[in-house]
C-alpha cells in the first residue's frame, strides 16, 4: 500500500510525506520530539504507535510554510 493511498501514517511515512508532498524535510526524531514539546502535527494513537492524518500533515505544513512573500523585508506573523 502506497503512502498516498494510506488514511494514517507512522511516524516514518509522515516524515517522507512531508519531503515529497511539502518539500519540507523533518526527521522522524524530530517529529518524535515535537509529540513530547509540541509544535508538530497533531497525530492519534494506535496502541502505543503514534499515527498522523494526512490531513493534519497537509494542515501543518502550509502553516509552518507561511505566506507568500516577495521581499525579506515583509514582516513574518505566526
Amino acid at each position: 500500500m502506497s503512502i498516498e493511498s494510506k488514511p494514517r501514517l507512522r511516524r516514518a511515512e509522515a516524515s517522507n510525506y512531508l519531503n515529497q508532498r511539502h518539500g519540507i524535510t523533518i526527521a522522524t526524531k524530530t517529529l518524535a520530539k515535537y509529540a513530547c514539546i509540541g509544535g508538530g502535527p497533531a497525530f492519534r494513537r494506535d496502541g502505543r504507535i503514534p499515527v498522523y492524518d494526512r490531513t493534519e500533515l497537509d494542515r501543518w505544513a502550509v502553516e509552518r510554510l507561511g505566506e507568500p512573500v516577495t521581499s525579506t523585508s515583509h514582516e513574518v506573523t505566526r
